[in-house]
């Protein structure tokens, strides 16, 4: 159960991020620095979301049905 709602707050930041992205892009110029770093924000924790479900999968908290 702990492991679900990690992945759901974890794919909420995402989206956050993605959209305060869009929000800094549609407001100002292309190459606002609050852009570039929401999105290497939103970079980093979907890779990081993808290493914790390998993880997840490799340990058995994960399985296949």
């Amino acid at each position: 159960m702990l492991f679900k709602v990690i992945v759901i707050g974890m794919l909420l930041l995402i989206g956050y991020n993605l959209f305060s992205a869009l929000y800094h892009m549609m407001k100002g110029k292309q190459h606002d620095p609050k852009m570039i770093k929401s999105l290497t924000w939103r970079v980093g924790l979907s890779i990081l979301l993808f290493l914790l479900l390998m993880l997840g999968f490799y340990t058995g908290v994960i399985v296949r049905t």
